[in-house]
């Protein structure tokens, strides 16, 4: 098995209950980053026993899988024991023995489709075979300059024209489609901040920015998928999410 198909392995243990196959996958000292979780290995398995027993079947649909280095990243539709549908990205870090050592993740509600009729996981699958170290750059130089604010009047070259395909599920196409949305916020008095970046992994022209930051004051945890086409950003699938308060936690591995 690729490390790929452990993770989605993985992730299926919750629809099938099977948990000798989450065991075997995951290292015994499995650190878990989702906060609702407690971590190790133990803590996880009990976790795959609970949707198994639930009277409403928990469903699983990958929907893209991608992979850097000793990590992957997956965008996932989950529905937990018919709690509702939650887009997520996930990401593992893999030990050296090839077993699952490490989890971060994002989960938002399912929503309707955005005012440019696009969900929040329809879009482009087809993955080009370029150079993912020019994907990093291209997607970390966007997050630096625009989403965290250091070069704004960058904006522009990142994109080609109004060209942009946008999966927010508040947002329109375009770079005028991100103003109006903006602008939007501004007259509500919401600001989207976006403060540290802790990762960007990228495989063919896919990558992913893992932020930390604030919407409208509360702390938030923000998962930004990015295609790029010829250097510029070309689609782009989001998921935000409120940090719990620490009080609330049940490891203390922290968001990032």
């Amino acid at each position: 098995m690729t490390n790929k198909d452990k993770a989605i392995a993985l992730i299926n243990t919750f629809a099938t209950g099977d948990t000798q196959a989450a065991a075997n996958l995951l290292a015994e000292g499995y650190i878990q980053h989702n906060l609702a979780y407690g971590t190790g290995r133990d803590a996880f398995v009990g976790s795959v026993s609970y949707p198994a027993s639930a009277p409403v079947k928990t469903t699983v649909k990958n929907i893209r899988a991608f992979e850097d280095g000793d990590k992957v990243f997956l965008q996932t539709i989950y529905n937990f024991a018919g709690a509702g549908e939650q887009v997520a990205f996930d990401i593992f870090r893999f030990d050296e023995e090839g077993r699952i050592a490490e989890h971060w993740d994002n989960l938002a509600a399912l929503a309707a489709p955005n005012p440019s009729g696009h969900t929040q996981t329809d879009g482009t699958l087809e993955k080009k075979l370029v150079d993912k170290e020019e994907t990093r750059r291209v997607v970390t130089g966007f997050v630096g300059d625009v989403l965290r604010g250091e070069n704004p009047d960058n904006l522009t070259s990142y994109f080609d024209g109004d060209a942009y395909i946008q999966h927010n599920t508040s947002i329109a196409d375009g770079l005028s489609g991100l103003g109006a949305a903006l602008a939007a916020l501004a007259e509500q008095g919401i600001q989207m901040i976006y403060t540290k970046t802790y990762q960007v992994l990228a495989d063919g022209n896919y990558g992913l920015a893992v932020s930390e930051g604030t919407f409208g004051g509360t702390p938030t945890s923000y998962y930004d998928l990015f295609r790029v086409e010829n250097g510029r950003i070309a689609e782009h699938w989001d998921v935000m999410e409120t940090i719990a308060d620490q009080s609330a936690w049940q490891n203390q591995n922290g968001k990032f």
